[in-house]
């Protein structure tokens, strides 16, 4: 067996004196979908700072595709093939759909790039081919601002994915849709996952049963169980920490 994509050896992150991360190791392998989930405070988005570079560890390591990446730069990092969507949709909405895209397939090819060269055929071959692939070419040359909240997550998705990264990390990409959209999301992530390393913060537990591989349960900064999403369902701990709440 290879290198895990993403490795996180004994991770320790505190705010204030609250540890957000506790001496937390986690690892996901290459053409992985991995799921995290647990409750407010568990230590999601924490991970994914420290993955990509935005916060730094007290103590511990991280490696992606067996290299250090800790104590590294954000962009450094993201130009080594980590591309992210946040949890809140932020796009440029005086701009189009396809010069939304336009500047993240800029971005992957440097300042100059994007500052001096046009794009070229291919390139904008590319970034509809992208704009497809998320439901939304019949709208490229519409202003991003008026699309419905689901649509500019679908778009967020498509920032990343023409990136072309070897990790892509995902932050809670169905809060606030509908059920349709939902449904409409896993089967986006569920196709782009055929051969793309892929993990994914989320709280509504049936898309997790749509899209999960395997599921791991963060609490307290550190990993709580790991496994497929029956198996977690149906360990005691998962029901104390996270799905107890909701049988109270």
């Amino acid at each position: 067996m290879g290198k895990p994509i993403i490795e996180v050896k004994n991770a320790t992150v505190s705010f204030d004196g609250f540890k957000a991360l506790n001496n937390m190791s986690f690892s996901m392998d290459r053409g992985e979908l991995r799921v995290l989930v647990g409750p407010n405070g568990a230590g999601k988005s924490t991970l994914l700072d420290l993955i990509c570079g935005i916060i730094k560890p007290e103590s511990g390591k991280v490696f992606f595709k067996g290299k250090r990446i800790d104590g590294g730069r954000e962009y450094k990092i993201a130009r080594m093939g980590i591309g992210r969507k946040f949890q809140r949709p932020e796009v440029f909405g005086s701009l189009t759909l396809f010069e939304n895209v336009e500047i993240a397939y800029q971005r992957k090819k440097g300042v100059y790039h994007t500052l001096f060269r046009s794009i070229s055929r291919a390139d904008e071959e590319q970034i509809y081919s992208i704009l497809n692939i998320v439901g939304l070419l019949d709208k490229a040359h519409q202003k991003a601002g008026a699309l419905s909240h689901g649509e500019k997550q679908w778009l967020m998705i498509g920032a990343v994915i023409v990136q072309d990264p070897d990790l892509m990390l995902l932050d809670e990409p169905v809060a606030g849709l509908s059920d349709q959209e939902t449904e409409y999301t896993a089967e986006l992530i569920n196709s782009i996952a055929t051969d793309q390393s892929i993990l994914v913060i989320e709280h509504d537990m049936e898309f997790v049963r749509q899209i999960a591989r395997t599921v791991t349960v963060l609490h307290a900064g550190d990993v709580l169980c790991e496994g497929s999403v029956n198996e977690v369902q149906n360990d005691p701990r998962m029901v104390e920490v996270y799905l107890g709440r909701e049988h109270a």
